[in-house]
């Protein structure tokens, strides 16, 4: 395995909400935030890939299942219980693609998937509103990446 995909072991494996042996990071963002949920005090609790939201895919019209990259449990700054959910993309995919004179297999790819992402998000949010909860996405900027 690559040094972007692999296994997280927890330093505090009852923080994890699934089964802390079988932690998959599939890029190096989202082994650099395991650690900070792993370690920060004002985590709960914290999940990879345990919740799974319905959304109707734009492209085939049809019902997917979104597996949101985190969930987590945590105490805010006003001391009270939150749960929110993250999603960990590049900054460049959270926009849509700019467009381009001439249409190429990758303008549409891009615009393929920013339309899946678009659907996915709005799916989460609509979820984490009926729960109370937050959606965020985090991109490079909130993980600290230069």
């Amino acid at each position: 395995m690559s040094k972007y995909k692999g296994f997280f072991k927890p330093k505090n494996p009852d923080k994890y909400m699934g089964n802390p042996t079988n932690i998959i990071y599939r890029s190096s963002w989202e082994l650099k935030l395991m650690i900070r949920l792993d370690e920060d005090p004002s985590i709960i609790s914290w999940g990879s890939e345990e919740v799974i939201i319905p959304y109707r895919s734009p492209i085939d019209n049809r019902i997917h299942r979104y597996f949101v990259d985190f969930i987590v449990n945590k105490i805010n700054r006003n001391g009270k219980k939150e749960t929110v959910l993250i999603e960990v993309k590049p900054a460049n995919q959270t926009r849509p693609p700019k467009k381009k004179e001439k249409i190429t297999k990758r303008y549409l790819s891009e615009v393929k998937n920013w339309g899946v992402n678009e659907a996915k998000w709005k799916a989460a949010k609509e979820f984490c509103e009926d729960r109370k909860w937050t959606f965020h996405i985090f991109t490079e900027k909130e993980l600290g990446i230069k």
